[in-house]
């Protein structure tokens, strides 16, 4: 019986996957990834020069993504039928080998193999290696430092709704909101309540090829990829000089 290994790929360019999870995917007899009905998938993309001759590829097809509410029951009676579809087909799978399932970013960080993760337990062996998240990817991208000294950094999703995004906006100091994509014109009306819009990053696409960095409130709202991030540095506590510190008073 092999196992199932879950590889985190990191943000999106190759360089940033980890050696552990390089070594894995290369010498993998079999790999399976998420991707939306019709598309290569972005998962699968990022392994494509790494992938060994005669490896079997299994493509795990969301059965639905954005054509109906995710709170709706049926998404919920759809996304959990095909989990419970995959755990068995993954189990089954791994008795003639490992499978390398990939993941975007880190796989427990609000990835799609988590709800795998939880339904393979005491079935098949599991594994995860780690993947740098999304985000650091899209504040290295900025190139400024995303929190200090004593910040404390909220993650958003862009899928709550705009009083409850604001909400957090308020209390919140560095700041990061993930699942953008058309929830952008949302994102940005909370942040404007919230004072904090002026102050936000857009980063398309982070660290791949047609990466995008623009101030949020110069971004067209219309025109989102899925794979952006939503940014607010934080500006906390930091060591100053003394000269410095006369100064600001």
């Amino acid at each position: 019986m092999g196992k199932i290994v879950c590889a985190g790929l990191g943000p999106g360019d190759p360089d940033l996957i980890s050696v552990r999870a390089d070594r894995a995917i290369r010498g993998a007899a079999q790999i399976a990834y998420f991707r939306k009905k019709g598309r290569a998938g972005q998962a699968r993309r990022i392994v494509a020069e790494m992938l060994a001759p005669g490896v079997v590829e299994h493509a795990m097809e969301y059965p639905v993504t954005t054509e109906i509410p995710f709170a709706s029951p049926e998404y919920n009676r759809l996304l959990s039928a095909f989990y419970d579809d995959w755990t068995g087909r993954l189990a089954e799978l791994a008795r003639a080998s490992d499978v390398v399932v990939l993941c975007e970013g880190d796989p427990l960080f609000y990835g799609s193999f988590m709800h795998l993760h939880a339904r393979l337990q005491g079935v098949v062996e599991v594994e995860v290696i780690p993947g740098i998240p999304g985000m650091t990817g899209c504040w290295n991208a900025i190139g400024q430092p995303m929190t200090w000294g004593d910040d404390a950094m909220t993650v958003l999703m862009g899928t709550l709704s705009e009083p409850e995004l604001t909400r957090h906006m308020q209390a919140a100091e560095a700041l990061v909101v993930m699942k953008t994509g058309r929830n952008l014109p949302k994102i940005a009306r909370a942040l404007t309540a919230a004072g904090r819009l002026a102050d936000a990053w857009l980063v398309e696409r982070g660290t791949m090829p047609n990466q995008r960095v623009t101030p949020l409130a110069q971004a067209d709202l219309e025109a989102c990829p899925y794979f952006a991030t939503v940014l607010v540095h934080g500006n906390g506590r930091r060591p100053i000089a003394d000269s410095a510190a006369d100064a600001a008073e």
